[in-house]
């Protein structure tokens, strides 16, 4: 049962002292609008990534080194790209939980596969309450708050955290247990990446064919054709890129890969040709150009 768990968007001391000191790791295109929103609220946020300090403008004064990094007690909020990066932040190079010293709650706000997330678990202190609380919404959402959670984990850890969510998202749903969060996400993000795909496709027949594609934007949006992605194309920051393994349109790729790995042991779930055929479409994808 899906729960929204959306409460009154007031965050006062009380709810900071409760939930302590953040740490916002891989601030990139999400992770550091979403420490900066936390910094707005009066949230004690500071951050952490393997790029140079001196590049994150007026947060670096905020960002940590990865020794300070672990001596966090509290919350640890992870962004980054991947499982591979998930695993060298936790126990490899960085190794936040291979010593006796740890945040006590790991937020898992990178897209992965639900099955990852339970091995995670499996691999964790026994003491550290692991949510995976992945999110939707882009850099612009993230930058405005306006992103939307989905989150799976305990449900008094994950309300205790309300206020958090509420500073840096506009929608937050409570999906259930450990995982739950991240299985919504894969889903959303198999249909948005069918949409992505479909979407660029029509613009690139809409030029070919030499109809004015920003029309076309307009009709779609007022009518059967309307999409996320199609309806604020232009507010998209990676819109009209190509693929490529380390973009964005290469992350959506990534994510429908999780969405397969979620179901690749569930004997009721057959592959229709869908599944090929939109990575086929993403891996095909070329700068838009108008």
């Amino acid at each position: 049962m899906i729960d929204n768990l959306n409460i009154e968007n007031t965050i006062d001391k009380s709810c900071q002292d409760q939930i302590g000191s953040i740490v916002v790791a891989g601030c990139g295109a999400m992770g550091l609008p979403m420490a900066r929103c936390l910094q707005r609220s009066n949230f004690d946020v500071r951050g952490f990534d393997i790029r140079p300090i001196d590049q994150f403008g007026q947060f670096s004064s905020l960002m940590l080194t990865g020794a300070e990094m672990i001596r966090q007690r509290d919350v640890l909020i992870s962004v980054v790209r991947d499982e591979q990066q998930t695993l060298a932040l936790c126990f490899d190079q960085q190794g936040v939980f291979k010593g006796d010293i740890f945040p006590r709650i790991l937020i898992v706000s990178s897209t992965v596969s639900p099955r990852f997330i339970r091995h995670l678990s499996e691999r964790l202190p026994k003491e550290v309450e692991l949510i995976d609380a992945p999110m939707s919404g882009a850099p612009h959402g993230a930058t405005s708050g306006d992103l939307s959670f989905m989150l799976g984990g305990q449900h008094g850890v994950v309300q205790r955290l309300m206020p958090l969510f509420n500073a840096i998202g506009k929608q937050v749903f409570y999906c259930g247990e450990s995982g739950a969060g991240m299985t919504m996400k894969v889903l959303n993000n198999y249909v948005a990446a069918n949409t992505v795909a479909a979407v660029r496709r029509v613009y690139d027949m809409a030029c070919a064919l030499e109809v004015d594609h920003i029309l076309l934007r307009r009709i779609m949006a007022s009518s059967s054709g309307s999409t996320w992605f199609g309806d604020q194309f232009e507010q998209i920051e990676w819109s009209k890129q190509g693929y490529e393994s380390g973009n964005t349109i290469g992350i959506l790729e990534k994510d429908v890969l999780s969405a397969l790995d979620a179901v690749v042991d569930n004997r009721k779930i057959c592959d229709s040709g869908l599944d090929q055929a939109v990575l086929l479409a993403l891996r095909s994808l070329k700068q838009f150009k108008t």
